[in-house]
């Protein structure tokens, strides 16, 4: 993984930070290139408009000075609001070097822009009283307002805001890595347009990563439907959930796409239907993959169909009613190639049936129960975190939020499974489904149907040819 695309905790960062300074690099080098990389992305935004960077007392009040005389020097309309005077060397060198007109915390000042510089991610308590009224009448008096690093009042490493009624931000600027933070709710949801100014900090072992576009590919000349990936679609008493996912599986690249279902019918005309006993279709030597749970039902034949999906020994996605199901016996000496995609209230029923006690940051909760269940884990919802059994994690970007709608997560396991199908290994599968079904909600536009999104998948997989 590219250093660029890791995202580190606080202590991670510190530790990459420490690492580049024992390579002669000084902290006062480092706040340059951070502060002045930053102020290129101000610069876009503010121009020449009247700009305000409010600069707390630490290395993020540095960076503000840095900022702010960069803006200073390319001709913009800059002032600085210092709270307080700088407490580290690092930001007293900095606060030396700006030129331009600073006033304190109580002076009225209206702008264009605001630059909050006034804590970055090392921030672990909430913002007195004095800094949260003085934050929140700048941001009220700026209308479009730029987070150096993380905004201030967040933390970093779980994406909580230590007070209430933060300020949203237009746009947020990384510096060094990503933060956990930047990925995760209810932080990301308010941050806005997310850049990243690097440093030249080395990997980090065992970082989380960034889900990235996929490099898929058309198939070869001479392929055929089964050489593409054979991927079952098992039913259940909601024929529609399992239809969903099998017609986003068609667009996400397997060869053949079958719905293993009852005589209930109907089915779409452009979806094969196997109606045989379920251990009979399952037995298919030529399957890749299997997909249970959208539309399963959590009786006793659904509960006997998940068994059957298990025991088919084949490349296996869980989603929706089985993971209800899912019980430790089920998949107690059993390697399981597979991925699990619950939503909040899914891996909270997992959490309680793995005997995991649900406690951490989302992606501790995802780490777990990977490790508990030997499946990587897609814990989806408005932020979405990948982790698996290894340890290897990943954040998505935010996609649009009118995903928050019934059926879409039907789409996506539809589509990690086609992935899986085709070869990919889990993980990577359930990176590119992610992926692709942002890609896809995109391109539906607004207010869409779940049938909707799954149409637009096709055209998500044109996009990484």
């Amino acid at each position: 993984m590219p250093a660029v695309d890791q995202v580190l905790t606080v202590a991670a960062m510190r530790a990459a930070e420490a690492a580049l300074m024992e390579t002669g690099t000084g902290v006062d080098a480092l706040m340059q290139i951070a502060g002045r990389g930053a102020a290129d992305w101000v610069w876009r935004v503010g121009g020449r408009h009247l700009v305000t960077v409010l600069c707390g007392p630490g290395n993020n009040g540095g960076d503000g000075y840095v900022i702010a005389e960069a803006m200073r020097a390319r001709g913009g309309n800059v002032k600085v609001v210092a709270v307080a005077e700088p407490r580290t060397d690092a930001a007293r060198n900095a606060r030396a070097l700006y030129r331009g007109a600073a006033v304190g915390a109580d002076e009225p000042v209206r702008g264009d822009v605001l630059v909050d510089c006034l804590y970055g991610s090392g921030l672990v308590r909430p913002l007195d009283d004095a800094d949260l009224a003085l934050l929140t009448r700048l941001a009220a008096s700026h209308p479009r307002r730029i987070a150096v690093d993380l905004p201030s009042g967040v933390d970093s490493d779980s994406g909580a805001a230590f007070n209430p009624g933060l300020p949203d931000y237009q746009l947020t600027i990384a510096l060094g890595a990503w933060k956990h933070a930047h990925f995760l709710m209810p932080a990301c949801a308010a941050m806005g347009e997310l850049r990243l100014v690097g440093i030249g900090c080395g990997a980090v072992a065992g970082a989380a990563g960034v889900v990235a576009r996929p490099k898929l590919a058309a198939p070869a000349a001479d392929a055929h439907k089964y050489r593409r990936g054979l991927l079952a679609v098992v039913g259940g008493e909601l024929r529609g959930a399992a239809q969903l996912a099998a017609v986003s599986a068609q667009g996400a690249g397997a060869g053949y796409v079958r719905l293993l279902a009852d005589r209930s019918g109907p089915f779409r005309a452009d979806l094969v239907t196997d109606t045989r006993q379920l251990t009979e279709a399952l037995a298919d030597a030529r399957l890749s993959a299997v997909l249970a749970g959208p539309g399963l039902g959590r009786g006793a034949a659904a509960r006997a169909a998940l068994e059957a999906a298990i025991r088919a020994g084949r490349r296996l996605v869980l989603d929706a009613d089985a993971l209800f199901l899912l019980r430790p016996d089920d998949i107690a000496g059993r390697r399981i190639d597979g991925v699990a995609t619950p939503h909040e209230g899914e891996l909270a029923v997992l959490e309680r049936s793995f005997g995991l006690d649900g406690a951490g940051t989302k992606l501790d909760r995802a780490r777990a129960l990977a490790a508990a269940t030997g499946l990587v884990v897609v814990a989806k919802g408005p932020d979405n975190v990948i982790a698996a059994p290894d340890g290897r994690a990943a954040f998505a970007r935010r996609a649009p939020s009118w995903l928050s709608t019934a059926g879409t997560g039907d789409v996506l396991a539809g589509i990690v499974a086609s992935r899986l199908a085709c070869g990919a290994d889990p993980f990577a599968a359930a990176a590119e489904g992610v992926w692709l079904q942002g890609e896809a909600a995109r391109l539906a536009g607004t207010a869409f149907a779940a049938s909707e999104l799954a149409a637009a998948v096709r055209s998500a997989y044109a996009a990484c040819l």
